[in-house]
């Protein structure tokens, strides 16, 4: 039989299934897209709508599938798009938790919320890259075992990168939640050398209830998106003419589903209501301040009246 003859998923994708995730994944990604625009966050149209953007081509391949088994163009379409699908919302994660911590207090942590973005965001990158140069090659060299061997290996490379990366993060993040609730800074606070006080992140701020439904989201996200990762390598290292990945239900449940829980998880506990804006107290810049409250109205309020000198004439 031609190679283009074989069904190579080793099943016939069940059409109920794949409408199923592309109208959940629909309905995701409008309602992250009128969120970011509502809420004023435009970091999210790269992770959480792009990411639901991605499902949806890649669930619509599969609904491909389910009419043309045989047909190589939309194997080739899923195996790339829902490999890398979920990686802007890791991303996102690594945000969401930045900005926890300049809410908590920052110095709680190893790294500034800067650089918790920079390091992770980028190893985030390099893995969807990674992924994406693995899953072109394997898809475009069906019929030569050895090219698709080596594409499977490299997005399996690009796999458990980014589940090391999330290992690191999740241990950092960990790290940090001790540390605050046991009221421990991992780094001295900066002062300002003109006051001698520190600057304003360097206090330990208020676990309010929305922190608390955030920080629950981004665990729960972790949690969906670590399983994922753990199915998908173990996927690969079986092969692409492995039980595992021959196995529809495994499919469906442990990368389609854990990726609906994680991004409608965004969606319900979402970044535009629970994080609130904290200030301290004692160190609120002017810019803040409403006109009332600035030193120059104070001033002005004490309606003082410049004082009268008399002079006597001789």
């Amino acid at each position: 039989m031609q190679p283009q003859q074989e069904n190579l998923y080793g099943y016939v994708p069940d059409r109920d299934v794949c409408i199923i995730f592309v109208v959940l994944f629909s309905i995701s990604a409008a309602i992250h897209l009128a969120e970011a625009v509502y809420f004023r966050m435009s970091w999210l149209f790269a992770t959480a709508v792009f990411s639901g953007v991605a499902e949806i081509i890649g669930w619509s391949a599969r609904l491909w599938s389910s009419y043309s088994p045989f047909s190589q163009d939309p194997y080739i379409m899923q195996l790339c798009v829902t490999i890398i699908a979920p990686s802007p919302l890791v991303a996102a994660l690594f945000i969401l938790f930045g900005r926890i911590s300049e809410r908590l207090g920052e110095y709680y942590g190893r790294l500034s919320p800067m650089w918790y973005s920079i390091i992770f965001l980028t190893c985030d990158i390099i893995s969807l890259v990674t992924q994406g140069v693995g899953g072109g090659i394997a898809g475009s060299s069906i019929g030569h075992e050895s090219d698709v061997d080596l594409g499977g290996n490299i997005m399996l490379a690009g796999i458990i990168f980014q589940l090391a990366s999330i290992t690191v993060f999740v241990v950092l993040m960990g790290e940090y939640f001790v540390r605050y609730f046991t009221d421990r800074p991992a780094r001295q606070p900066k002062k300002d050398p003109a006051t001698e006080e520190s600057y304003a992140g360097s206090h330990r701020g208020v676990l309010t209830p929305k922190l608390k439904l955030m920080i629950l989201s981004v665990l729960s996200m972790t949690l969906f998106l670590v399983i994922r990762s753990i199915y998908r390598m173990i996927e690969l290292i079986d092969g692409f003419t492995g039980k595992i990945i021959q196995t529809e239900i495994w499919f469906n449940v442990f990368d389609g589903a854990m990726v609906v829980l994680a991004i409608y998880t965004l969606n319900v506990l979402h970044p535009g209501w629970l994080l609130e804006k904290i200030y301290a107290p004692s160190h609120t810049a002017l810019k803040d301040l409403s006109p009332e409250q600035s030193p120059r109205a104070s001033y002005l309020s004490l309606n003082l009246k410049p004082p009268v000198i008399t002079v006597n004439a001789e």
